[in-house]
């Protein structure tokens, strides 16, 4: 069952980072976000089974399933390795993602964070594959694919075992572009050669895209003057050919708003814009820096309490700015909500088997302790 690119819109939708009120997620703020999207036009959400605890997807069934009309919207979910243990898991999870949805079907289906190893081989001790392909079969999946956070070498390798995959989800942004570990770039031309249809996520790498160093955003605004840092990134990959929609993980209107701008007047990258872009990526490769993108994964499990992205932002901002008074003042502010300490990491590794960016967790903590601590 091909994929009809031109059905896609070049804006989705990720439900992972959502407004939140008194701990919970912000219902009314949701809604209003669901449609403005809507009203754009716009009509692609992005959902797993563990974002937000699992409510992110009671979130669909609540601010869009609910009021709004199925034919105007399309919903995709992901099935995670790491809550599997045996083949029936694969249905108790399916028949829950349904019910928490409020959906009969969904119009897209993914293997979730599949890479080399780990996750990769627990799809394939599962038959996940084959089962994907039956649940497709029975009109339960419209379209079915996987998210990808491995080596390009094993994306070339499913590629040849699985021709039944329809899409391919991707992170990719401009500052991933070479990274030695994400490899952006190399996933994207495999994926272009192959006319493997393409959905990005992280384009904005977790906010950090979205908020540059003073001189890099001017660098920016010389050539765009009213344009946001994260347009910028957003434009990168949807410039790029065979790219069907670029996720967003929006967590305010304000962002909705921007995001809006963005796309219903899209222009992709000039290349002037393009040389832009790539002197802010060489700047911003020289500043060392944790490729922590926020996805949270790790947090749900550490025994210890530790906000472990906050701690890494605090990091990364100490490193970008020069600066050691904000990122230790909102490090103190973390620990006095209740968060345990960096250095009271227990080594367990449970945040490491998790984290899509195959970051050595442990040892960074190590070091945000002696930076932000010290």
């Amino acid at each position: 069952m091909s994929i009809d690119l031109n059905r896609m819109p070049r804006l989705g939708f990720g439900l992972m980072r959502l407004p939140e009120k008194d701990g919970k997620i912000d219902l009314e703020q949701v809604c209003l976000m669901v449609d403005a999207y809507l009203d754009a036009g716009l009509n692609y959400f992005d959902t797993a089974y563990v974002y937000h605890g699992g409510n992110s997807e009671r979130i669909v069934r609540e601010a869009i399933v609910r009021r709004h009309p199925r034919d105007r919207f399309m919903v995709a979910t992901k099935l995670p390795a790491w809550c599997m243990k045996s083949e029936d898991d694969r249905d108790r999870i399916f028949r829950e993602q349904l019910e928490r949805c409020g959906v009969d079907y969904f119009d897209y289906y993914l293997l979730h964070s599949v890479e080399d190893g780990g996750n990769g081989e627990t799809y394939d001790r599962l038959h996940c594959y084959e089962w994907g392909v039956q649940k497709r079969a029975e009109g339960k999946i419209k379209h079915f694919g996987f998210s990808f956070h491995g080596s390009p070498e094993y994306l070339e390798r499913l590629l040849d075992v699985h021709p039944e995959v329809e899409f391919v989800q991707i992170q990719l942004n401009y500052a991933d572009w070479e990274n030695p570990v994400v490899q952006s770039g190399k996933l994207y031309e495999i994926l272009r050669r192959r006319g493997v249809p393409m959905i990005v996520m992280e384009p904005v790498k977790g906010g950090t895209l979205a908020k540059l160093a003073p001189e890099l955003e001017a660098k920016l605004r010389a050539v765009r003057p009213n344009a946001s840092p994260a347009s910028w990134a957003l434009r990168f990959a949807a410039s790029l050919p065979g790219v069907m929609t670029v996720l967003s993980g929006m967590s305010t209107p304000g962002q909705m708003a921007d995001n809006l701008q963005t796309f219903t007047r899209f222009a992709p990258l000039s290349e002037a814009e393009a040389a832009v872009i790539e002197e802010v990526r060489g700047i911003m490769m020289g500043v060392e820096q944790i490729g922590c993108t926020a996805c949270r994964y790790c947090v749900d499990g550490c025994p210890m309490q530790i906000a472990i992205p906050d701690v890494f932002r605090a990091v990364n901002t100490m490193r970008l700015y020069h600066d050691e008074f904000r990122p230790k003042s909102f490090y103190r502010s973390l620990v006095g909500q209740g968060h345990g300490r960096a250095s009271e990491c227990i080594a367990c590794g449970q945040c490491e088997g998790v984290c899509p960016q195959h970051l050595h967790i442990i040892d960074l903590l190590k070091e945000a302790s002696a930076l932000l601590e010290g």
